[in-house]
């Protein structure tokens, strides 16, 4: 199959999870170690988190070696999840993704193969190098954690979650993500170049990807469904629900968003303001939540493209009243 894909569960070698059996994790632990990694960009670090805690899933646009596979290889191993990473390419096809049915001679019947999608992370290298319809493949998965061939129905793991990563659809042989594919990622951030002390630090010390392979797990599956739990009880004022309302009308009156963010960007949306004044350590949602998080729902959805997305995102909330 014209697949890459690299396992770290499954095959006898490592489950992260081992490592911390019965350990009680800290989302404080989990972040400060993920960033000693991602140097410099304690904020994206946060929206990745935040985005796994609200059950989305996480679009990363930037060009090539800036730390995009970096950060979703150091999520995986943080985490203590199962994670497989798959390189997209112009020949992937769907089946690649999903798995096929093959015949058995002995039994006379089909029998269903897992493809690489049946894991807990999901690392979409590259995701738009790919032709449509491989990337369509993931739609199903991506929205209601199952696979569906031949009639039958496969589910995925319960804490299924896509990190992909994509490049400037300007960059040859790219395939941009049609629209209801985009509005599948809760989040859509770019890392961005680091700054210059950073930079130096890469320089003098090397790539950081070698030292994801040093690091431990600091959570595990159990307790991350709890944190999901608990971000589910932070309360969302009616002041807050209003302006969440406000914003999503702003983007349909708007002439240059077309159609604007849909509801389901709204339940997002909200999700993601509950986990992220959750690792705020609070019980409540804030507006400087909405606005901190309100750039990295709708950028994407927006216009198509996560940089400019997010400008004009930020642009939109200085123009709607803030309770």
């Amino acid at each position: 199959m014209p697949v890459s894909v690299t396992s770290e569960a499954g095959d006898g070698t490592r489950h992260p999870q081992d490592k911390i059996a019965g350990a009680i994790g800290d989302p404080g632990a989990v972040l400060n170690q993920i960033e000693r990694v991602l140097i410099g960009k304690g904020e994206t670090v946060r929206l990745a988190l935040a985005c796994l805690l609200a059950r989305g899933h996480l679009l990363i646009e930037d060009v090539p070696g800036v730390g995009k596979t970096t950060l979703a290889r150091a999520l995986g191993v943080t985490l203590g999840m199962d994670w497989t990473r798959v390189q997209f390419t112009n020949d992937l096809l769907p089946a690649d993704l999903v798995g096929v049915s093959i015949f058995d001679r002995d039994t006379t019947r089909f029998q269903f193969k897992p493809g690489p999608v049946f894991t807990s992370i999901l690392l979409a290298d590259e995701i738009n190098r790919a032709p449509p319809k491989a990337q369509s493949a993931l739609l199903e998965a991506m929205e209601e954690r199952q696979v569906s061939l031949d009639g039958q129905t496969h589910a995925l793991p319960d804490d299924f979650f896509v990190v992909a990563t994509q490049n400037p659809a300007e960059q040859l042989g790219a395939f941009p993500l049609p629209e209801s594919q985009l509005d599948r990622f809760l989040v859509g951030v770019s890392i961005g170049l680091p700054d210059a002390a950073t930079e130096r630090l890469l320089l003098e010390h090397g790539d950081r990807r070698a030292s994801v392979e040093t690091l431990q797990a600091a959570a595990n599956p159990a307790q991350l469904r709890q944190w999901a739990r608990d971000t589910e009880s932070v309360h969302v004022d009616t002041k807050l629900i209003d302006y969440v309302q406000s914003l999503l009308q702003a983007t349909r009156e708007d002439g240059h968003f077309g159609h604007g963010l849909s509801p389901r960007a709204g339940i997002a949306l909200i999700r993601l303001c509950r986990a992220w004044a959750w690792l705020h350590s609070r019980d409540h949602v804030l507006p400087e939540d909405v606005q901190a998080v309100f750039p990295a729902v709708a950028g994407h959805r927006l216009t198509g493209k996560v940089a400019t997305g997010r400008i004009a995102a930020e642009e939109l909330l200085s123009r709607v009243d803030c309770p």
